[in-house]
């Protein structure tokens, strides 16, 4: 995943997954230069993209077996408890709701010392491509 989205915007905000298990996707971004509005303070764009690509992955994953398969964001929303101005957030995904045509995520961000920084919802579209049967 890190490699894939090295070329993307995970990659210009520093986004790096760091841990996959059977019902989580983590992953960090750095407060610096890259992920700070012009008061000093983590953007809270950046947050939500941090959220979006945690979800749209753990989504990707439980689909990536399926041929034909793709998954969209469709849907996302943050609420910004506390600000944080240096160091590295962490965000934890978690499944609300795993349906055949949609997933909904939380995502929870926290800075180095535990504080809550964003909680975020993500609403994302599976989209499969119907297949055609083959005749005999």
């Amino acid at each position: 995943m890190n490699r894939h989205g090295a070329t993307t915007i995970d990659g210009c905000l520093g986004i790096q997954f760091t841990a996959v298990g059977p019902d989580f996707v983590c992953g960090e971004m750095p407060v610096d230069q890259r992920t700070v509005q012009p008061f000093g303070l983590l953007h809270g764009g950046a947050s939500i993209t941090l959220a979006e690509s945690l979800g749209s992955y753990a989504s990707h994953l439980l689909t990536s077996d399926e041929k034909g398969t793709r998954v969209a964001g469709i849907e996302v929303s943050g609420s910004h408890v506390k600000a944080v101005r240096s160091g590295i957030v962490t965000g934890v995904c978690r499944p609300v709701n795993l349906g055949r045509t949609v997933h909904v995520w939380r995502i929870i961000i926290r800075d180095q010392q535990g504080n809550l920084n964003c909680a975020a919802n993500l609403t994302v579209k599976i989209s499969r491509r119907k297949t055609r049967p083959t005749g005999g």
